[in-house]
């Protein structure tokens, strides 16, 4: 694991913007590599995560928006950047967008963002993940404990490239099972286990 501060972008703010500035972004972006490297990689929930971690193909940004206009066109000018960049420089994007505090807004905006990237003629080429800090999925009650393995310190809507997700699950065994593992994880550790790892990475950062 790296405890090096990664490299980030704060993107240019629209014109209703969240107050937040470049230490406090930094914060944000911290707090998401840590979640990734405690949880996501530590507890193994995605195999494919420590590789492009390991060699730094994780680009990390950050939108002040608080439109879901202005959200939906950060993720579609990611999407375009992703589109036009070889995979061994940037592999994936994880985009942060704090003022996305309400999950059943950022679960709408979520659903929206599949479109506008179909639209964009992207679907079989980037694939969409999302991640929050009070995630619930379907029909699961708020405190399963299978919700905390798409829980993060931040909104984060997490783009992926359709072949580098195949290479990586050809490579691991029975990657169609990692869902039900991931369970397994979140359960064997408990709720307390949980809380306790997420203490590391779970203060939000002060805005300027």
């Amino acid at each position: 694991m790296s405890n090096h501060a990664p490299d980030f972008v704060l993107l240019d703010p629209p014109a209703d913007a969240l107050n937040l500035g470049a230490d406090a972004a930094a914060l944000h972006v911290g707090t998401v590599q840590r979640w990734l490297e405690d949880a996501v990689i530590g507890l193994n929930l995605c195999p494919f995560a420590k590789a492009v971690h390991v060699k730094r193909q994780v680009r990390y940004v950050v939108s002040r928006a608080t439109m879901d206009g202005d959200v939906l066109d950060h993720l579609r000018a990611e999407a375009d950047l992703l589109h036009a960049t070889p995979a061994a420089q940037i592999d994936t994007t994880l985009l942060i967008v704090p003022a996305l505090a309400d999950f059943l807004d950022f679960h709408s905006l979520t659903e929206r963002a599949e479109s506008v990237l179909a639209k964009a003629g992207y679907e079989g080429e980037l694939q969409l993940a999302s991640f929050h800090p009070d995630f619930v999925f379907a029909d699961a009650e708020p405190d399963d404990i299978a919700n905390a393995t798409n829980r993060a310190p931040a909104p984060i809507l997490h783009l992926l490239r359709e072949d580098s997700i195949a290479r990586a699950a050809a490579a691991v065994p029975d990657a169609a099972d990692i869902y039900e593992r991931n369970i397994a994880t979140m359960e064997k550790l408990g709720p307390e286990g949980w809380a306790e790892m997420a203490k590391k990475f779970s203060k939000a950062p002060p805005r300027d």
